[in-house]
């Protein structure tokens, strides 16, 4: 039996699982009732667990004995408006490669007459801000990996449905956080003190004013600029922002983190105002290796045919997945980029894919696995 037969036939159970994980978002390290259910379902299976005190997530294995090859999965949600409303929101995916991970995991035990070694699931807390993979290297979840494996939906201008990619490799981004330290003064004397929406708006002329070796994809942009409050008359001093800054390459984007801090120093001394500014998250760029891409490929070939493996996707988005083979060179790891037709896009609070690529998804991560478990033991 193929291992995608036997994903297929659990694919009521993973889409009973899925949709659980859809009507039940949890935002970056408020993931309780999130890891509470993976962890049930964990333990259903007759699998053992570890969890946190101080975070959230959750992490079981199979098999025994060396290597241990990982596949991680994430738990968060993102906090977006929804039909006028704020709200979590399964927008990124996230609640589909948990269920890819559940999936490769039962698909495993189904299978049985594993390779020796051991195969770790980890579900991660806080992806999307950029520190739940740091906070599982921090744990020792990672030590002992030899292998990593990741998954992410890809929208339907990268990939169809159908078809997959050996790796993803992701820029580097980092977020900011700023204030404007000024203060009020009235619309009639705007020479008593600097508006700070003035402020806001120098600094996006100089973001936009950057230059850096155009051969390297870069952007640094501000997404948010909150100033002033119902009084017409009033000139705003104070004001917070957020900055986006994204380059595809680690050493690119060091140089442009350096000229975006000069700029906000330039900003801050040319209208006398102080304007301090906060590192949120980190997120390094892809370093894949080509050990774990070969095992990609063969996985996915070996469930969709050959016909279906697509070349590596290169995209601006960021994943804090990358901070594993960074943080720890000696794991060698790759993500699955999986075509399901997904549209408009990621982060569209409308998002949607075709299901029938999560089983799919999750053969391919136990076929992988299985794959780096082989090579490590010939």
């Amino acid at each position: 039996m193929t291992m995608l037969t036997i994903t297929k036939n659990l694919e009521p159970r993973l889409l009973e699982i899925f949709h659980h994980l859809h009507s039940y978002p949890e935002i970056s390290w408020e993931e309780t009732n999130t890891t509470a259910y993976i962890k049930g379902l964990l333990e259903e299976a007759g699998c053992k667990t570890q969890t946190f005190s101080d975070c959230t997530g959750v992490v079981t294995e199979i098999g025994e004995g060396l290597p241990v090859v990982g596949i991680r999965s994430d738990l968060d949600a993102l906090w977006q408006e929804v039909d006028g409303c704020f709200q979590a929101n399964h927008s990124c995916g996230h609640d589909a490669h948990m269920t890819m991970g559940m999936g490769a995991l039962y698909a495993l035990l189904k299978r049985g007459n594993l390779p020796a070694g051991r195969v770790r699931f980890i579900f991660q807390p806080a992806e999307e801000k950029g520190l739940g993979a740091l906070k599982m290297i921090e744990k020792g979840v990672l030590d002992d990996v030899s292998y990593l494996f990741g998954v992410h939906l890809r929208p339907m201008k990268e990939l169809r449905v159908g078809q997959a990619s050996p790796s993803i490799e992701h820029g580097a981004s980092r977020f900011l956080s700023g204030q404007i330290l000024g203060e009020d003064s009235h619309g009639a004397w705007p020479h008593m003190g600097p508006n700070a929406i003035e402020v806001g708006a120098a600094l996006v002329h100089m973001l936009g004013s950057l230059h850096m070796n155009p051969m390297t994809p870069w952007s640094a942009k501000m997404t948010r600029l909150q100033a002033g409050g119902s009084s017409s008359n009033i000139i705003p001093g104070r004001a917070s922002f957020s900055l986006d800054l994204r380059a595809q390459t680690n050493e690119a984007m060091a140089a442009l983190y350096d000229k975006v801090l000069n700029s906000v120093s330039a900003v801050s001394s040319n209208f006398g105002v102080k304007i301090e500014t906060r590192l949120c998250a980190n997120i390094v760029a892809a370093q894949t290796d080509l050990q774990a891409r070969n095992l990609m490929a063969g996985a996915i070939t070996r469930v969709l045919g050959s016909e279906k493996l697509h070349d590596p996707v290169v995209t601006p988005g960021g994943e804090d997945f990358h901070h594993y083979c960074v943080t720890l060179p000696q794991i060698k790891g790759t993500m699955l980029g999986l075509g399901c037709d997904l549209s408009p896009g990621l982060h569209h609070p409308q998002m949607t894919f075709d299901k029938g690529s999560i089983a799919s998804g999750a053969a391919i991560l136990a076929e992988a696995a299985i794959g780096a478990l082989e090579l490590c033991g010939r």
